[in-house]
């Protein structure tokens, strides 16, 4: 199987289940998002301080192709078999953060990212992810999308949140706290 196809020189993509549309149509644009912040998923799970979380953030991976193949998916298929997001899969990222935030001290400000570089993977990939957030609540306005996948993201972004206050601590950094000019 040929990587390129040539159908999509002309500006535009098929959705699963065949209808031709724009790559720049805000379907393509959500679904991108989230395929980025998979990237960064990617990133995150190779940094040596998250070697313990790595088949989480691997999981993670999965759901974020699960939820880029729902997006992708015309409205009106019916025919198109596609895996899945289920409320477990944000039960386990808010159990996770129960987990970490049990050994992290309270947060009492707000923080900058940074810090290490493995620290600042984990603030970027956060920042995608409210991205693909706001993208996918805008695709909502225009054609249904299941409501889960909004909480799935909204999850996943505060889960990035707390790793990255997590690998600090694991890698000795200490936070830096916003202290906003008066």
């Amino acid at each position: 199987m040929k990587i390129y196809t040539k159908t999509g020189d002309s500006g535009d993509t098929s959705l699963l289940g065949g209808k031709r549309v724009s790559k720049s149509n805000l379907r393509i644009d959500a679904y991108g998002t989230v395929d980025e912040l998979n990237a960064f998923l990617g990133l995150l799970k190779d940094q040596e301080v998250n070697r313990n979380r790595a088949a989480f953030l691997k999981t993670i991976q999965d759901r974020l192709f699960t939820i880029g193949a729902i997006l992708a998916t015309q409205e009106d298929a019916i025919h198109v078999k596609k895996p899945d997001l289920e409320v477990s899969d944000v039960l386990a990222l808010e159990l996770e953060i129960d987990q970490m935030e049990e050994s992290l001290d309270p947060l009492k400000n707000f923080i900058l990212p940074g810090g290490h570089p493995s620290v600042s993977y984990a603030h970027l990939a956060r920042t995608v992810c409210r991205r693909a957030e706001r993208r996918v609540i805008e695709l909502h306005t225009e054609v249904p999308v299941e409501e889960l996948i909004i909480q799935y993201l909204n999850r996943l972004s505060d889960y990035l949140f707390v790793l990255g206050r997590m690998m600090a601590k694991e890698l000795k950094i200490q936070e830096t706290v916003w202290a906003p000019r008066n």
